[in-house]
């Protein structure tokens, strides 16, 4: 009852007009951006984060969830109609969606990835409504060394799983971390790795690592090496399912929903596992001759509704260990992480007491964007459409415009400017190598953190290591660490030996 009165209080508080508009707005945006090929919902978010500074923060928070909700809506269109998925999490519908596409029905791809969707998204914003709160209550009786230890897990985690091989994502980690040990030291208040330059000494902001890994990357590298790319897109039939695409849509929703949530509530990082998973489950079992052989040749919706239910129920459920432990699980969600922080806010055990209120508002804010997107989607699909056919020159253009522009305007400083630059270069080299990015950013915000909870769960132990050892959900903690990096080598080396 208490959860329910508190969820009254939210919209309350979201319904207001401003709030509501805010809302419209990032739905709108995160639509719109996630339809534009190559540029996923972290691009969007890191792109607009500077401009929202001065903005009450509950309206803030709600403008990002907002973005965050509606560009991996949009993902879906790009990928259905051009086959080009901006973000990852599109993959998956890509491989279906335009077989479908190009056998004359994108309006049904396009109409049960919208509703797929909604349905996913409504039942893990219910999972989040349930359970943030207990999670959150639970992880207020841990300490320092349990705390230190979930941040390790959440370095290896997101390290480990993202990229094409750990060592590249370790690597990323320690830049982040490195990134995160400039300016003024907790303890002592000696300046760290500043150089003799003061605008260091305040420590290098998140929003230009988000803006220039993510948005000033993007632009650079496809400037660099992606050059002119000949796009075809297919003829946009009416949106709308047929009373037998309803019914194998259905089940695949629901399916996709259940393999999806359980992703985005543990530390594991992305949407790429628990999208193939749901195709795989779809392809496996559809038992009609006729439905079996649409998937990889006609084009089967099942193959479209799984998958695309799948990400969106990860993505909603990763705001639970977001929220309640601040460990950011996606670009998008370490971008989200930073947003919070650029308020003062730190996400956490401690944030459904100290900023019930902001909570509440954002989590009654997922429900209203949730039923916006839907109204925006449907009708609105063939706007959308029209955004593909924006030169990628003008576009890419306009980005770096507005990411410069919104870095400038933080601090008015031109060293921003070479900071800013500096790290999209950082990220082009990064991404033309194959090296995951996410984990700079996780390893940037965290790394302070985990130092602190370090020394003080040493100083608990006087000195000692051994206390992590000693307590059984640290021992239990280090043991999955642990079983994170090992298992995986164990399987493959066993798949080896059985192999030879």
């Amino acid at each position: 009852m208490d959860i329910f009165n508190a969820l009254l209080q939210g919209f309350s508080q979201a319904i207001t007009v401003s709030n509501l508009l805010w809302c419209l707005v990032g739905c709108a945006l995160g639509t719109a951006v996630g339809v534009l090929p190559g540029i996923g919902p972290a691009v969007a978010v890191a792109m607009l984060l500077p401009i929202t500074g001065k903005v009450e923060v509950t309206a803030s928070m709600i403008f990002f969830a907002g973005i965050y909700y509606g560009a991996m809506y949009g993902g879906s269109t790009t990928s259905i109609l051009l086959n080009t998925p901006g973000e990852t999490a599109s993959m998956v519908t890509a491989l279906e969606g335009n077989k479908m596409a190009k056998s004359g029905r994108a309006g049904a791809a396009l109409a049960t990835a919208a509703i797929g969707s909604f349905v996913a998204g409504t039942i893990a914003t219910i999972v989040v409504t349930l359970f943030a709160p207990s999670v959150a209550e639970f992880a207020v009786k841990l300490g320092p060394p349990e705390y230190f230890m979930l941040m390790l897990l959440a370095f290896t985690t997101v390290s480990a799983v993202l990229g094409q091989s750990t060592l590249r994502g370790m690597a990323s980690l320690f830049i982040g971390l490195a990134i995160g040990c400039v300016g003024l030291d907790q303890i002592s208040g000696q300046g760290r790795y500043v150089g003799n330059i003061p605008e260091l000494l305040d420590g290098i902001e998140i929003v230009l690592v988000a803006v220039g890994l993510f948005a000033v990357a993007e632009v650079l590298y496809a400037v660099l090496y992606e050059g002119r790319v000949v796009e075809s897109q297919n003829k946009l039939s009416r949106v709308h399912m047929s009373a037998r695409d309803w019914k194998r849509s259905v089940p695949a929703w629901l399916r996709g929903t259940a393999i999806g949530t359980p992703f985005g509530c543990i530390p594991a990082g992305g949407t790429e596992i628990p999208t193939f998973l749901s195709y795989a489950t779809e392809k496996k079992l559809a038992k009609d001759p006729a439905d079996r052989a649409e998937f990889g040749t006609k084009g089967a919706i099942e193959g479209v509704a799984g998958p695309e239910a799948a990400n969106n129920a990860t993505v909603t459920a990763a705001l639970i260990p977001l929220l309640t432990l601040g460990i950011p699980t996606s670009n998008t969600t370490a971008i989200l992480l930073g947003a919070f922080q650029n308020y003062g806010i730190q996400p956490g055990p401690q944030l459904f007491t100290t900023s019930a209120a902001l909570v509440w508002a954002l989590i009654a804010s997922l429900y209203i964007g949730n039923l916006m997107l839907l109204v925006l989607n449907l009708p609105l699909v063939g706007l959308w459409v029209k955004l593909l056919k924006i030169p990628k020159p003008q576009l890419y253009a306009g980005i770096l415009i507005f990411s410069t522009v919104g870095a400038y305007g933080m601090r008015q400083s031109a060293f921003d400017l070479f900071l800013l630059f500096g790290i999209g270069l950082l990220g082009v080299v990064m991404r033309r190598y194959a090296f995951p990015t996410a984990p700079v950013v996780v390893g940037m915000i965290l790394g302070p953190l985990a130092e602190a909870q370090l020394r003080n769960a040493v100083s608990i132990g006087e000195g000692s290591a051994m206390v992590f050892l000693q307590r059984p959900m640290s021992l239990a903690l280090l043991v999955v660490v642990l079983a994170v990096l090992v298992l995986p080598r164990v399987v493959q080396w066993m798949g080896r030996r059985k192999a030879a």
